[in-house]
């Protein structure tokens, strides 16, 4: 990988992948929202914050840290009850349970799983369907409207240290997923109608990171962050068209999902830094090249989010950071800590809402200059390790066992 001295260029981002009728703006169809990059549009902030958020309802539903997905006023859940892993369909308007699909599931066992003994994959709604990757690497298709199953493949018995926590992706009527355990992997595309194979890479592990997609000189890709490097999949046959050693250091892991802005990759890792590089091809080719690296700022279960070329985001120390996009240098870093390194960031407009896992919603200010909090909500007396979803003034919170819909009133 040459280094060469670039600013990450600034595109408008599109909509891709997942709709089951048509997507609204403030649906959160998977991982990480619409675009899988932390965006949401209709939040409007209020000009005098409230002293504490308003609660609509709240319904158990079962253990796990994986985000739900809100698609048409539906909220799917994916939690483990019992001896189940268990997917639930939710009415957004009051908690009320509409359809589950279950099945039994090995349990998670060993050091995760005292506190985190459901799934942590989130659910991606597309095409009509829903498809969950298990914490011990089950693979299921259910109908969105109804729960009814579609296909399951439990083939892949292998998981990394700490069960799967990468989300699948919807790319052409295929749904990919990492799966396999440390050191030796398989990035399988599914067909969504069938549940077959149509193609497949085996080589590293999974991380614990999420795919994303990108396209690069017209040649859409899968870019992902595996066990030890950062590679690009041709989404048509899942052939290896770069890939970048990005191998973890001691306690730490590949565990932020890779953002992408044009033919941008941003990738990060506590002991690494933060880096940027540019994706283009060379004659038959794929290349890659350094635009910048800070080897100060990289967050340990936090993916960061780009924003109007700054990229925010939540350090291995537990504090909040800012990098300038365009030349990697640090903006700013807060010296408050949050949530022992466990944090989401929603990008919500002129602010960004963040959950770390004490269970404290904190606003604070889009900007470059410096931190300035806004305001701070408790959501609950339990760990939120799941994103929060944010759908206008509406906020629903996944905690340990329970999720919860707040409104900002």
């Amino acid at each position: 990988m040459r280094t060469m001295n670039r600013s990450v260029g600034v595109v408008a981002g599109c909509w891709v992948l997942v709709s089951v009728g048509v997507l609204c703006a403030q649906d959160w169809p998977q991982w990480r929202g619409a675009n899988r990059d932390g965006k949401v549009t209709g939040f409007n902030v209020p000009d005098t914050w409230p002293k504490a958020l308003v609660e609509k309802w709240r319904t158990t539903v079962g253990s796990g840290d994986a985000t739900p997905a809100l698609v048409d006023d539906k909220l799917y859940v994916f939690t483990r009850q019992g001896d189940d892993e268990v997917l639930m369909c939710l009415s957004a308007a009051d908690g009320k349970k509409l359809w589950e699909n279950k099945y039994p599931a090995k349990p998670v066992t060993g050091p995760s799983a005292r506190d985190h003994s459901g799934p942590r994959s989130s659910p991606t709604v597309a095409e009509g369907s829903v498809v969950t990757l298990g914490a011990t690497g089950v693979v299921s298709c259910v109908k969105a409207a109804d729960g009814e199953k579609v296909w399951r493949n439990e083939d892949y018995k292998k998981v990394p240290q700490f069960y799967t926590s990468t989300s699948p992706i919807v790319v052409d009527g295929m749904a990919v997923v990492q799966l396999g355990g440390s050191g030796a992997g398989t990035t399988v595309a599914f067909d969504m109608a069938t549940g077959n194979p149509k193609w497949k890479w085996e080589g590293d592990g999974p991380g614990y990171a999420s795919p994303v997609l990108m396209t690069a000189d017209g040649v859409k890709q899968i870019v992902t962050l595996t066990d030890k490097n950062v590679v690009g999949l041709a989404a048509a046959d899942g052939k290896v068209l770069w890939k970048i050693p990005f191998v973890p250091a001691r306690m730490s892991y590949n565990a932020a999902t890779p953002i992408v802005e044009g033919d941008t990759v941003i990738f990060t890792g506590r002991g690494r830094g933060t880096k940027a590089v540019k994706v283009e091809k060379e004659g038959d080719q794929f290349a890659t090249s350094e635009i910048w690296s800070n080897p100060q700022l990289a967050p340990q279960f936090n993916s960061p989010v780009l924003k109007e070329g700054l990229l925010f985001g939540l350090n291995d120390q537990g504090s909040f950071y800012c990098i300038d996009a365009k030349t990697g240098k640090t903006a700013w870093t807060d010296k408050t800590k949050h949530g022992r390194g466990f944090c989401s960031l929603v990008d919500a407009g002129p602010v960004f809402l963040a959950l770390p896992a004490d269970h404290e919603l904190i606003a604070f200010k889009a900007d470059g200059k410096e931190y300035s909090e806004l305001a701070k909500f408790q959501v609950s007396g339990k760990q939120t390790y799941a994103h929060p979803v944010v759908a206008g003034q509406r906020i629903f919170v996944k905690d340990t066992d329970a999720v919860t819909m707040w409104t900002l009133e």
